[in-house]
């Protein structure tokens, strides 16, 4: 007889400036295994949008539409407050479920995402490569979420950054450099950094693998 296998819940949240491409790093991770967590609603296109039931109150029906489809699009649609999707993954033969937050990243919806910070596992910074701006906000994303989480380890606890759209026109438009990145990231204690390409799915079940470990990781040693 087997036994059945330890499961483990993980809450991660996903930060970064609007645009930078969160949601679709989300949906390539990998979207036909994706379980969306909400209310199906049928749109007059006929297409079928799922919303979270915490925030169907917040929504009118034009917003509605502006939920995140499963495939990736070249046309970038604004998250509206939080978003999250569910992922099992095996780690260490412990089953474990990934419950990963997209948190709007446009300021005028942020506070929506404020009250779900807490409570999280671990967390996953973006920035795009080719926008020096959403690079020099990491700051206060890191800061802010510390704030809002108030983790009982905060100089330990588990973060990676991700370098996103390195894809873009075959990274001609690059403005933050690798070695800038981890510079930052050695300035906070050394967390690993990813570069990605949500829109060809490069590198990005690496960078999630990871920071799901590193929240195993940490919880057992919050536990010793």
């Amino acid at each position: 007889m087997e036994f059945a296998r330890k499961r483990t819940l993980l809450k991660v949240i996903v930060l970064g400036d609007s645009g930078v491409g969160k949601t679709s790093l989300m949906n390539q991770y990998p979207s036909a295994r994706w379980k969306a967590v909400g209310i199906v609603i049928l749109l007059l296109s006929g297409a079928l949008s799922v919303v979270p039931c915490y925030i169907l109150p917040c929504l009118d029906l034009l917003e509605l539409t502006r939920y995140v489809s499963k495939k990736f699009s070249q046309q970038y649609k604004a998250t509206i407050g939080a978003d999250f999707l569910t992922k099992e993954v095996l780690i260490e033969d412990k089953l474990v479920t990934l419950q990963i937050w997209d948190t709007a990243g446009q300021e005028r919806f942020q506070s929506l995402g404020v009250a779900f910070y807490r409570g999280a596992d671990c967390c996953i910074l973006v920035y795009d490569v080719n926008a020096k701006r959403t690079f020099n906000n990491l700051n206060t994303w890191h800061d802010e979420f510390l704030n809002q989480a108030s983790p009982s380890d905060p100089k330990n606890f588990p973060f990676i950054l991700v370098g996103n759209k390195i894809d873009l026109d075959g990274g001609s438009k690059r403005m933050v450099s690798e070695k800038k990145a981890r510079e930052w990231c050695a300035s906070k204690g050394n967390i690993p950094y990813f570069e990605t390409s949500a829109k060809e799915d490069n590198n990005v079940d690496t960078a999630f693998l990871c920071i799901a470990k590193l929240a195993m990781e940490h919880e057992h040693n919050q536990d010793m």
